[in-house]
């Protein structure tokens, strides 16, 4: 009797533990859910925290709510001039409506992926299609991937419920036959703009030195008209002293210049002079005195 009421206590605690693992469900905060009744979406998008289902009649999928990242194959793209480029890159993207989710992809994350990556890779064939070469090297990545992204992300949270987040590109290469021809329209490119900025230099540098000239020839003439200036005042110094030095003792000046003279006359030994004896040259030479001397008759005496 007593085994028979613990059989029947363990039996019902039992079908407690069973029920109650079948009607309550947790949801964790990574995830999203729905619930299904006979295969039949009765809830969708049900959010973390703790929930009830009836046992057998539903069923509850979980989906992971995260960022998901899916790596693309590297892939041959052309260009608007038909060059062809090689590009890696990845899809960062999200499930935003669990019911859509379900529904396009029956919960699987393979499927969802092998939906989403044909239209990456047309998106970003059509968005190379519309460049040129130049253009892709030369603009950002980030701004590269804008427009195929948000075109992307309208069109799969319509399709699959999931929005596309980011395409990224990780690098882009060229095939080989390609590259010659870049780096050479490159290195003209490069040789135009050095030309360019050469040239502006040697204008800069021309008018600096027509500058430069200007202002030599500007304060050269100042120099010469300052130095004209001093030396005719000098020379008019010069003048004033001469002349009262002849005032002071009119003889002794006559006599020094006659001696600067004589010197510059008698500077070299083969210099010679054709003069008349009675010469006024040769006053200062004759005698002691430049004054004739008075007769002794002169007077009567």
């Amino acid at each position: 009797m007593i085994n028979n009421r613990s059989l029947l206590i363990v039996a019902g605690l039992a079908a407690v533990a069973w029920v109650g693992s079948n009607t309550l469900y947790i949801v964790d905060e990574t995830e999203r859910a729905i619930k299904l009744q006979f295969g039949e979406i009765v809830e969708a998008d049900i959010q973390p925290g703790l929930h009830f289902k009836v046992p057998i009649t539903n069923t509850v999928r979980t989906f992971d709510a995260r960022v998901l990242t899916l790596e693309l194959d590297t892939s041959r793209y052309l260009t608007l001039e038909k060059k062809a480029v090689i590009v890696d890159s990845y899809v960062k993207w999200k499930i935003v409506d669990s019911a859509r989710y379900y529904q396009a992809t029956s919960g699987q994350e393979q499927v969802a992926q092998r939906l989403i990556i044909p239209r990456v890779d047309e998106a970003l064939r059509n968005q190379f299609g519309r460049l040129e070469l130049q253009e892709i090297i030369a603009e950002r990545r980030d701004e590269l991937m804008e427009e195929p992204t948000q075109q992307l992300n309208e069109v799969l949270r319509e399709e699959l419920g999931v929005a596309i987040l980011d395409i990224r590109i990780k690098r882009i290469d060229l095939p080989d036959e390609v590259t010659q021809a870049v780096y050479e329209r490159m290195r003209t490119e490069r040789n135009r703009e050095a030309r360019q900025y050469r040239a502006q230099g040697q204008e800069e540098a021309a008018k600096l030195r027509a500058n430069a000239e200007r202002r030599r020839q500007v304060l050269l003439a100042e120099a010469q008209s300052k130095s004209e200036t001093l030396r005719g005042q000098g020379d008019a110094e010069a003048a004033s002293i001469y002349a009262q030095a002849y005032q002071q003792d009119a003889e002794f000046f006559r006599f020094y210049r006659s001696l600067d003279a004589y010197r510059a006359s008698f500077d070299g030994k083969s210099d010679l002079l054709v003069l008349e004896p009675d010469s006024d040259f040769f006053r200062y030479l004759n005698g002691a005195s430049p004054q004739p001397q008075q007769s002794s008759n002169a007077d009567g005496s």
